[in-house]
């Protein structure tokens, strides 16, 4: 499963995509933080920045972080910025408890106005206090990593390689740039490089841990070197992770009933068409 640069999709269908309600997605819509668009029929068309907000949403609620809360913060953030504030660039995160908010070298939270100092305090052997930087920080700023992951999407059909090696630059200057992993394991797989692409997301999962879409498309490449149980143990860690994910319930379900685990493919065959009449 990959994030595309701009596509056609159903409202339910992206909030199922990023683990999102779709009362959460109406309500940053209706806050004007996503502006999507209305395709033909009923679909909406959403752009490679509303999903990269969306996704921000999604990792905030990942860190246990109340959707009231979220959307309290975001309320606010968005009637604190001058209308002509370009949201490219900024990242919406999780500390601790709190929202903050980082654009360039400032970081604050949006609910207080407070700015936070980016820095940790570590006491040595001789009792001093010394600074820290954050540790997992990218070493390049979320506007130059967005930049090359939009060009790395363009590239994936004409230049293959050039848009895996795009994606792999991401991911040594982000470890944790998930969508980064999303495509470039999505285009191992599709070479049939499935081992390489469940390495890949050995990675993923570890610094993605709380990203149902990591562990999905960990499960399938695991499918696809023949690691059945560990397969399974992806698609049920993805389904923890967001349990109306359809498509690793009805691949679960279909490993299951291949392997003869027909408890486990019932259960999942039941999830499955409960969730379509949905």
């Amino acid at each position: 499963m990959k994030a595309p640069v701009d596509f056609s999709q159903s409202l339910r269908a992206v909030s199922q995509s990023l683990g999102l309600s779709r009362h959460a997605v109406g309500k940053l819509i209706e806050l004007g933080f996503v502006a999507p668009v209305k395709a033909r029929g009923k679909a909406w068309k959403f752009s490679f920045q509303d999903l990269v907000l969306l996704r921000s949403a999604h990792e905030l609620r990942a860190a246990r972080i109340p959707t009231r809360q979220i959307l309290q913060a975001l309320r606010q953030l968005r009637a604190s910025l001058p209308e002509a504030q370009p949201l490219q660039g900024m990242r919406i995160t999780a500390e601790g408890d709190r929202v903050t908010v980082r654009l360039g070298d400032a970081q604050w939270e949006p609910q207080t106005g407070q700015f936070v100092l980016d820095l940790q305090v570590a006491s040595g052997d001789d009792s001093a206090l010394r600074f820290l930087p954050r540790p997992h920080e990218p070493a390049v700023d979320a506007a130059t990593l967005d930049a090359r992951f939009a060009k790395a999407q363009a590239l994936e059909e004409t230049s293959p390689e050039a848009a895996k090696a795009l994606y792999r630059r991401i991911l040594k200057d982000d470890p944790s740039y998930a969508h980064a992993y999303l495509n470039l394991g999505f285009m191992l797989c599709e070479s049939g490089r499935c081992d390489a692409a469940a390495a890949l997301y050995e990675d993923g999962v570890r610094f993605c841990a709380d990203d149902p879409l990591m562990h999905f498309n960990q499960a399938v490449a695991r499918e696809g070197i023949g690691d059945v149980d560990g397969a399974l143990a992806s698609y049920e860690e993805a389904l923890r992770l967001q349990p109306d994910l359809l498509d690793a319930h009805r691949n679960a379900a279909l490993l299951c009933a291949q392997v003869g685990k027909q408890q486990m493919a019932i259960r999942h065959f039941s999830a499955f068409r409960r969730l379509q009449r949905t």
